[in-house]
């Protein structure tokens, strides 16, 4: 009895010379995304440097000159304790009347660049308002303001960053765990 791999899909085996053959899966069973945001988070946080890391290489092929960026190293340290919004604090926030479905979560990444030929560490603070819709989970904004590695406060004021690394790395890790790819 010999067993063959073909192409990655399907098994072949061998028997006595008949063929017989079995499909076999390629991505695992189906895992349902959290319906709650703690879990959610858990987990984004466990995948996050890849996915951002995997954004910040598809931003060097495409546009080589303007990626400073070198990695993400971690993700981590989630709080969910909302700050309360009012109307005018930040002119992109969702209305505060109509925003009761938006769940605030704040993590921090820690991120490397090589400046002049010198690593820099850098913390990154990340605010994150993620809404629950039918389709799942959706990345509505996102604020981040950048810090060094030595104890200190933040360093830049909060900048609307859903477009960044960070962002997009979010929307895509969000995208996979609401079709079912992301294993728990």
């Amino acid at each position: 009895m010999k067993k063959l791999l073909t192409g990655g899909l399907s098994v072949v085996w061998l028997l006595g010379g008949s063929i017989e053959s079995s499909a076999i899966s390629i991505r695992p069973v189906s895992h349902a995304c959290p319906s709650e945001v703690e879990p959610l988070t858990a987990l984004m946080l466990r995948d996050l440097p890849g996915y951002a890391n995997r954004v910040i290489v598809r931003s060097r092929t495409r546009y080589p000159a303007i990626s400073s960026l070198d990695s993400i190293i971690t993700a981590g340290r989630p709080e969910f304790v909302p700050l309360p919004l009012t109307s005018g604090t930040f002119s992109t926030i969702p209305d505060p009347q109509n925003a009761s479905d938006l769940r605030q979560v704040f993590i921090t990444t820690l991120e490397r660049q090589n400046v002049a030929g010198t690593a820099i560490e850098l913390q990154q603070f990340h605010w994150l308002f993620l809404t629950k819709t039918e389709s799942g989970w959706r990345l509505a904004l996102m604020f981040t303001r950048t810090g060094v590695t030595s104890v200190g406060p933040p360093i830049t004021p909060p900048r609307e960053s859903s477009q960044g690394v960070i962002g997009q790395a979010v929307r895509t890790w969000l995208r996979d765990c609401n079709a079912g790819a992301v294993r728990s």
